[in-house]
């Protein structure tokens, strides 16, 4: 009960802060009024909820006038929070007295929030209260006072705590290191580096859990700057695990060339699995100084260090990692390859460029391979004439990479080259690669229908593979000139040819192909192209975002167009998919059709139903089209199979009206029905009615529309 009467709060809050928000602007202009209505809010009956909202409105414009409201909210475990929000910033020392008098009276939770409110607001005078809280006979109350106590960090708190550290209770004494720790924190914020480390120390001496002396060894090490690195050495050097990582964190922390150097000399002296974590510290102290070291690593250590060492030139400058990542790539080792070659993939830089020209003349077998694919990769534009010589290797392997790579470097003067290159392939991996470098070119140049015209001059004397690749490029480009072109491709006698213009026209991702597909579908011969082209017209219209009287148009010219009646049944569903007046009428015209008459009236209804429900003029039209008013009567109705069944007699009959056609709540038999008799299992409807007295009967396939022949 309580969880729901507090589930009712929240939701009624998300409702009131949506208010809330509008009535900011209306009394902006005068706060303290607004002020006033929200302390009168606190002091009604208003719900708690509203109240809430009010004491989070407090928590922004609140002074020390509506302390006392809010006070006397204190102890109501529904409100004492909100009010507290509020108590904790509002700037008046009134709020410091409230929370003082409350951590006197109450109890249990709503004692620990006042509590922590206290610690929040650093009130110096609540120290000897909190004092004697750490006494208390409940250790989370106790607990809650060692770290207001910290939070306030006044001199007589720090000794109270310091002297509070061997305390029996566990949970307590957990709670007093915290709050020594953030006492030790303030010190050193303050520059009082020596009294820091000292409280840090005693810490770190105490009984405690280990998060707690890993917390003190931390502010240990930073406390004394350059003098913490034999401490961070020794956590570096720790067998413990918990004790390394936090070696590893301050590593990263502690400025210094004395720190550098001191977790340099670690690198050197640890295990491989450590020395693999200690490079990457190195790194990400970003100092000049730690490049050799990684470096070093990088080129002369196992192989789990150098994969990490790899990783950390990312981090260092171009001109200096370029070399060691480059001659990483090119080893026969597959892991520091595939290591050196993923950092390379995400560096930037002319000098890693650079590089990849000057030794791609002179590479060969696997490195000359793996330098194609990254000058193609890095689109460097100065390795084209390289690679143009590399697109003749007698080499297979480098042959195609060079050809591929080409369409990350080649610029728009270099299109027809490579064009032409197509025409001449002899090898079909040659092939592939050249229409995929094809494809990567194209769609990197600012001017693709100028890139479009260079492929299309080139399908009038290719071979018919050879125009099917050029096609399949310009299928992948799109614009006004590919479509043409493809058009054209279309109608040509050559089968595998018009068969691949059909099918990227078919895929086509823009609207502009529809005249071309209307085209098509009415000058075509044989059937099998014209049915193609019809559907993909379709599939335009279905697709596409466009003008509402744009997608009319053409759900009218396909429903004129298609021949065969399941063609004309796919236009039926875009009807019902945008439903307007004019698709009602399509839908209504299509319904004289006989073999379409069930179909076109069952969209017609639907579109009538989302406009409004069976309107006269609805059933008007769908009688002059034929389909009349009956008297229906639902006798048995059964969905499932076999055995496992349900009787759906009661719901058919709530949703049967006057028509042959039943709209049921959702498309989902199992939703309508509630549930499913015969999971698995594929299941059926089984309907036994009367129409106009006569009896039929009918069995539907799971979720589908329900429509009842007339009995003969």
């Amino acid at each position: 009960m309580q969880y729901l009467k507090t589930f009712a709060i929240l939701t009624l809050i998300v409702v009131l802060t949506t208010q809330a928000k509008a009535a900011d602007k209306a009394v902006k202009a005068n706060p303290s009024n607004e002020q006033q209505k929200l302390i009168d809010l606190l002091q009604s009956d208003a719900p708690p909820a509203e109240k809430a909202l009010a004491c989070k409105r407090l928590a922004i414009i609140g002074d020390g006038e509506a302390v006392p409201a809010l006070a006397k909210l204190l102890p109501s475990l529904e409100l004492s929070s909100w009010a507290r929000i509020a108590l904790e910033v509002i700037p008046d020392s009134a709020a410091d007295d409230a929370l003082r008098t409350a951590s006197g009276q109450l109890q249990g939770r709503l004692l620990i929030g006042a509590i922590n409110s206290l610690g929040v607001r650093r009130d110096r005078k609540a120290v000897d209260g909190l004092i004697v809280r750490l006494k208390d006979s409940d250790p989370f109350v106790a607990a809650a006072a060692a770290v207001a106590l910290g939070h306030i960090g006044s001199e007589p708190a720090v000794t109270v705590l310091r002297h509070s550290l061997s305390i029996e209770a566990k949970e307590v004494r957990s709670a007093v290191a915290e709050g020594c720790i953030l006492c030790a924190e303030r010190y050193l914020a303050q520059g009082n580096r020596e009294d820091a480390a000292k409280l840090y120390d005693e810490v770190r001496a105490a009984n405690l859990p280990r998060t707690r002396i890993l917390e003190a060894t931390r502010g240990a090490i930073l406390a004394r700057g350059a003098e913490g690195v034999p401490l961070l050495v020794k956590e570096l050097q720790s067998a413990d695990k918990s004790h390394f990582a936090l070696g590893l964190s301050v590593a990263r922390e502690l400025p210094g060339r004395t720190a550098t150097e001191a977790v340099a000399a670690e690198l050197v002296r640890a295990v491989p699995e450590r020395q693999s974590l200690l490079v990457l510290a190195l790194a990400d102290r970003g100092e000049a100084s730690v490049v050799p070291q990684i470096v070093k690593a990088a080129k002369n250590s196992p192989e789990l260090v150098r994969i990490h060492a790899l990783r950390a030139l990312q981090k260092i400058d171009d001109a200096v990692s370029a070399p060691v990542l480059l001659d990483a790539a090119l080893e026969d080792n597959a892991a520091i390859s595939q290591a050196a070659l993923a950092v390379i993939d995400r560096q930037q830089g002319a000098a890693l460029d650079g590089l990849i020209v000057e030794r791609l003349p002179p590479a060969s077998g696997t490195a000359r391979k793996i330098l194609i694919e990254l000058a193609g990769r890095r689109h460097i534009a100065a390795a084209t004439a390289t690679l143009w010589k590399a697109a003749d290797d007698p080499d297979a392997a480098v042959r195609t990479a060079a050809l591929a790579a080409l369409g990350g470097t080649i610029q728009f003067a270099e299109l027809s080259q490579l064009i032409a290159k197509l025409h001449g392939v002899q090898s079909s991996d040659d092939a592939a690669a050249i229409a995929k470098a094809l494809q990567e070119a194209s769609l990197r140049m600012p001017d693709r229908e100028g890139c479009a015209e260079k492929l299309a001059v080139r399908l009038s004397d290719a071979s018919a593979e050879l125009k099917c690749k050029l096609l399949e490029v310009l299928g992948v480009l799109g614009g006004q000139k590919s479509l043409a072109a493809v058009g054209d491709a279309a109608k040509q006698s050559d089968e595998a040819v018009r068969d691949t213009a059909f099918r990227l026209l078919g895929q086509w991702m823009s609207v502009d192909a529809a005249p071309v597909l209307l085209d098509l579908a009415k000058s075509v011969k044989d059937q099998k192209y014209q049915v193609r082209a019809v559907r993909a017209y379709i599939r335009l219209a279905r697709q596409f975002v466009m003008p509402q009287a744009d997608r009319t148009a053409m759900c009218r010219t396909a429903l004129e167009i298609a021949q065969r009646p399941d063609d004309k049944r796919l236009v039926l569903e875009i009807l019902l998919r945008y439903p307007s007046q004019e698709m009602l009428a399509l839908a209504l015209e299509a319904s004289k059709t006989p073999e379409l008459k069930d179909e076109a009236a069952t969209v017609a209804i639907g579109i009538g139903r989302s406009k409004g429900g069976d309107s006269i003029e609805l059933r008007k039209a769908l009688a002059q089209a034929g389909h009349k008013a009956v008297k229906l009567e639902i006798l048995k109705a059964e969905y499932g199979e076999g055995t496992q069944t349900k009787d759906a007699t009661a719901i058919l009959r709530r949703h049967a009206h006057n028509f042959r056609v039943i709209f049921l709540p959702s498309s989902n038999y199992n939703e309508t029905f509630g549930g499913d008799p015969a999971p698995g299992v594929v299941k059926h409807l089984k309907i036994h009615y009367r129409i106009d007295g006569k009896e039929g009967q009918v069995v539907l396939n799971e979720d589908a529309t329900v429509v009842l022949p007339m009995p003969r």
